[in-house]
């Protein structure tokens, strides 16, 4: 627990400052754990005797991430990332056919290299979108400065860590499984309704924070910020699930080993591959509501 801790207490902070630079740094930094993701993803089908193409999907998955910098709308975005999903998919074929054969699971193999790019890669790519949406949309005031993007990109992350905070004292309080007890035995369904209440007072909160410094955002009222909270937690439960589902399916404990105290890059964004997502979609979506 002591190590798990001292790696917060220095990578929050990091992370935190990078946020507020925005840009390339942001970018290189969520590349980087996008490829870290992806290369785990990979590990875990190894287990179930299905050998990806890992440079190729590694590569892929942080190569989504800079083009979130690059081109940081979605409109601007999703033309090179679909054109380089669909040079995956190709190229990932042509390989196994010449690799790999027929007797070597082609089918699985092209579809495991893809899905690890897809699981850890897009959802990662949503980060400098989401960070870039109060310059390219217009919300911030006066004294917005490099504090908008931060702000906007601490949504996802306060009702992901406040829900399953609240999630996991409820749980262990009050809870006796049964959310989903063939993926993951200790989740319960007071957990969850706890959870999914935290990620709620975590929207309030977060607009009684941002609302001063983003006054155009969509997010009027603490109410509607709270909705929105609760409809990340929701995210948030279901991307828990199903990093656990895969390694359920692998038999085992953690993704890797690469973060001390916290095992490896997918479970620490394990929730965050769902909400970074649903954040960006819920804000756009508030944005051309009338």
């Amino acid at each position: 627990m002591a190590k798990r801790w001292s790696v917060a207490a220095v990578g929050v902070p990091f992370v935190g400052a990078l946020l507020y630079l925005g840009g390339w740094p942001i970018a290189i930094l969520f590349g980087a754990a996008a490829g870290l993701g992806a290369w785990e993803c990979y590990r875990l089908a190894d287990r179930g005797e299905v050998a990806a193409l890992d440079g190729l999907g590694v590569a892929s998955a942080a190569t989504l991430v800079l083009f979130g910098a690059w081109r940081p709308t979605f409109a601007g975005f999703a033309p090179p990332a679909l054109a380089l999903l669909g040079a995956l998919t190709i190229v990932a074929l042509v390989v196994a056919m010449r690799v790999r054969g027929p007797s070597r699971k082609p089918l699985e193999v092209v579809a495991i290299t893809v899905f690890g790019t897809l699981y850890a890669g897009l959802s990662l790519a949503f980060v400098p979108l989401l960070h870039a949406l109060p310059t390219v949309s217009g919300w911030g005031g006066a004294d917005t400065g490099s504090w908008g993007g931060l702000l906007v990109v601490a949504l996802p992350l306060a009702a992901t860590w406040i829900g399953d905070a609240v999630a996991l004292y409820a749980g262990r309080a009050w809870g006796h499984g049964g959310l989903a007890p063939t993926i993951s035995p200790k989740k319960s369904w007071v957990g969850a309704w706890a959870g999914l209440a935290g990620a709620g007072a975590a929207g309030a909160l977060w607009w009684a924070v941002a609302r001063p410094f983003l006054p155009g955002m969509p997010i009027e009222s603490p109410f509607l910020a709270a909705v929105v909270g609760v409809f990340l937690g929701v995210g948030a439960i279901l991307g828990d699930l199903a990093e656990s589902l895969l390694k359920r399916e692998a038999g085992v404990k953690d993704s890797g080993a690469v973060i001390p105290g916290h095992g490896g890059v997918l479970d620490r964004l394990d929730a965050l591959t769902f909400t970074v997502p649903a954040a960006y979609a819920a804000l756009a979506l508030l944005e051309f509501m009338p």
